[in-house]
């Protein structure tokens, strides 16, 4: 039976900002007919797309074909508009969340940055260290923010002192919230909207890179408003190349467990199937890693590591699964030698930190983002 047509002119789905439609179930936005008719029924506060509802309802993602373009112009436009620039990174995975040449992009525009998921960090990690690292790094891609605020938008963490930072900063304006895929930020929007309004889970949110596919618009009590963008695509996360399932292994959802490892030259890390470090020559010292809790990190001989990693790779090793690893990346190495203790960095996966003058090869998949940084967590 064909359902009948229901204009879906200056529709939107609140869960992911696309415009609503009716008549392609492989675009975004699509809803069915008598879905649409049944939620304008109830009211239309909020309307959802069939993507987000199963997303919701169900953690089902659908893939749908998201326009580059879109991203280029979302930062093409920051610069042209008043207001004030939230860049949400995630404390996790810098290198993976920040936004390449951001600070060309705003303009005059104040930014403040914001570290999301800071609850996933080891507890004895120093708040203000921490703080002082993002205001390096962010110094090291050309980001000038006026202020930086740690915050935890899963556990509501210093949801207020960011709100007050916000008001401080916007001076009438309106809000842009940016930042990369998986940094957390819908979550953070959801959050802010719990704190202001006790509204919950407003906005989609998901693991999956991608959810919030067009702005979402959301007033204020001055007439201006909070808007979410889309985030931006950064394809050097490892979020990219997994499937749901495996994205629960490397996604940190409570506090991380440092791993120590005492190594001497010629013994080898696996991070599951998903990378590997060598320790080629140096010194002995510790190698601390910093991973989900649920990730296997396995330690072998050097010597062994080639037929070990070809032998148990999508079995012991996994994620990957064996059926996933035929449409797996291949692998690609990077060495390194740091002049002092540093942090080895995989974005998305984690980092391994590693003893200074220690000659390091990392295997990892083909066209993730591998590099080095001065230590975020301890120099002992």
């Amino acid at each position: 039976m064909k359902e009948k047509n229901i204009t879906t002119e200056d529709l939107y789905c609140i869960g992911c900002g696309a415009k609503l439609q009716t008549t392609d179930k492989t675009q975004a936005g699509f809803i069915p007919a008598s879905a649409l008719e049944k939620q304008l029924a109830d009211g239309g506060e909020k309307l959802y797309c069939q993507r987000c509802f199963r997303l919701r309802h169900y953690n089902e993602i659908t893939d749908v074909p998201v326009n580059a373009n879109t991203f280029t112009q979302l930062l093409n436009a920051l610069g042209a508009v008043d207001a004030l620039i939230v860049n949400v990174v995630d404390v996790f995975d810098f290198s993976g969340s920040v936004i390449p040449g951001l600070h060309r992009f705003v303009g005059h525009n104040p930014v403040i940055l914001v570290g999301n998921k800071a609850d996933v960090l080891p507890h004895s990690v120093k708040r203000r260290r921490v703080t002082d690292w993002l205001r390096r790094q962010a110094h090291a891609v050309g980001l000038r923010p006026e202020a930086i605020q740690l915050v935890s938008a899963v556990k509501g963490w210093q949801i207020p002192e960011l709100l007050a930072l916000i008001e401080k900063e916007r001076r009438g304006r309106d809000v842009y919230f940016v930042g990369t895929t998986n940094t957390g930020k819908s979550t953070l929007i959801n959050a802010i909207i719990k704190e202001t309004a006790g509204v919950q889970d407003l906005v989609t949110t998901s693991r999956f890179p991608g959810t919030t596919l067009d702005r979402i618009e959301i007033p204020l009590d001055d007439g201006q408003k909070l808007i979410d963008t889309p985030g931006i695509i950064q394809t050097q996360q490892i979020a990219h190349i997994l499937s749901g399932k495996d994205l629960k292994l490397v996604s940190p959802q409570k506090e991380m467990r440092p791993r120590v490892f005492q190594l001497t030259a010629g013994q080898t890390l696996f991070l599951a199937g998903l990378a590997r470090i060598d320790f080629v020559s140096g010194p002995a010292g510790s190698f601390t890693v910093y991973v989900d809790n649920e990730l296997l990190v396995h330690r072998t001989k050097l010597s062994n590591a080639d037929d070990f990693w070809m032998k148990h790779r999508g079995e012991l090793l996994a994620p990957p699964s064996t059926a996933e690893l035929a449409d797996f990346p291949p692998m690609h190495q990077e060495e390194f030698t740091p002049p002092n203790r540093s942090d080895i960095v995989i974005a998305g996966l984690g980092w391994v930190n590693v003893p200074g003058h220690a000659v390091v090869t990392v295997h990892a998949p083909q066209g993730i983002g591998v590099g080095v940084r001065p230590s975020l967590i301890g120099n002992d």
